[in-house]
């Protein structure tokens, strides 16, 4: 089930925050509880896409753009995704989480996150998300324009860029 209570704590944790500049970096604090917990007593994989949510849309509305949203009543969603998971997170380890927007391009936003166990980097992962209307995606011009955000993207790391070009190679629908 969805963290509902989680996720609404985060948000009024968070309701009057700061406002985040939509490169910087939104931190926040969790804790792996049971029901977040696969078969190994470790932080659920699926489960850790889910709270991965618990600091993205915190940070979307620090930015600015859960306004832009509801304004034009946009959407947004995960386009693509990669994981890398290194440290096991177990029950009742709390951890820390960064989301940070990395840049875009003319279709999707980038983002990066990642849960830390102190000075160890848990599992990272890379977001590409597409905000949407009845008409289907908004180009990221547009967004930008609505946030009041003037300037280009930096440069998307070297890692970055080569994953977006294999995800442009991979076929569609997939040929099983």
């Amino acid at each position: 089930m969805y963290p509902f209570l989680r996720f609404a704590a985060q948000m009024l944790k968070y309701r009057n925050a700061p406002r985040l500049g939509l490169l910087e970096t939104h931190v926040s604090q969790h804790r792996c509880w049971p029901w977040d917990l696969d078969p190994w007593v470790e932080l659920n994989n699926g489960r850790t896409l889910t709270l991965y949510d618990l600091g993205r849309i915190p940070m979307a509305m620090r930015t600015g753009l859960g306004v832009v949203l509801r304004a034009n009543r946009w959407g947004i969603t995960v386009a693509g995704n990669s994981t890398r998971y290194r440290k096991r997170i177990r029950a009742f380890e709390p951890f820390e989480m960064r989301s940070r927007c990395i840049g875009w391009d003319a279709r999707f936003l980038y983002t990066e996150q990642s849960m830390w166990k102190g000075e160890d980097c848990a599992n990272h992962i890379l977001i590409r998300s597409a905000v949407t209307s009845a008409k289907g995606i908004v180009p990221t011009a547009q967004v930008l324009a609505a946030l009041g955000h003037v300037g280009d993207s930096p440069e998307l790391p070297k890692w970055v860029q080569a994953w977006i070009a294999a995800e442009a190679t991979r076929p569609w629908p997939p040929q099983m």
